[in-house]
């Protein structure tokens, strides 16, 4: 599961960077709530890569200087990669969500969610790429693995 994870991290964070950069040549295009949205996405993995490793995280809704998001991007694999090569995947973490609400899950369960979350996201970033005329990246995983 560990080699699993590795490899799905290392395509998230692959194409987080080209999407930054494809969010830098159009940035005049892109709305706010697009851009709003990728920063969403990098909170988000940081959060939870934070909730497990007991740091303090972003605000969900946070906005990064464009110029600071593929560090952003890098901490948050890093960080990922120290959690998979340090702490047990069926080791359960206690946290409280944005709300204040307390609950319990696996680091496995997490880290799944933090895939899922990003993929969901970058598609949603997708179809309004697409619909201001840009062509959005082929981000599919199958892509990757070619």
């Amino acid at each position: 599961m560990k080699d699993f994870f590795i490899d799905i991290f290392n395509y998230h964070h692959t194409f987080n960077q080209k999407l930054i950069d494809q969010i830098s040549a159009h940035i005049q295009t892109i709305p706010d709530e697009s851009y709003a949205l990728f920063c969403h996405i990098l909170n988000a993995h940081q959060v939870w890569n934070s909730r497990i490793l007991q740091l303090t995280p972003f605000g969900v809704q946070q906005i990064h200087h464009l110029e600071d998001c593929k560090a952003i991007d890098d901490n948050n694999f890093i960080n990922t990669l120290n959690i998979l090569n340090t702490v047990d995947l069926k080791s359960e973490i206690t946290y409280k969500n944005s709300k204040g609400e307390k609950f319990t899950n696996s680091v496995q369960d997490i880290l799944f969610h933090v895939n899922n979350h990003s993929t969901h996201h970058k598609a949603q970033l997708a179809s309004k790429f697409r619909s201001l005329g840009i062509t959005p990246l082929a981000t599919d995983f199958i892509f990757y693995k070619r």
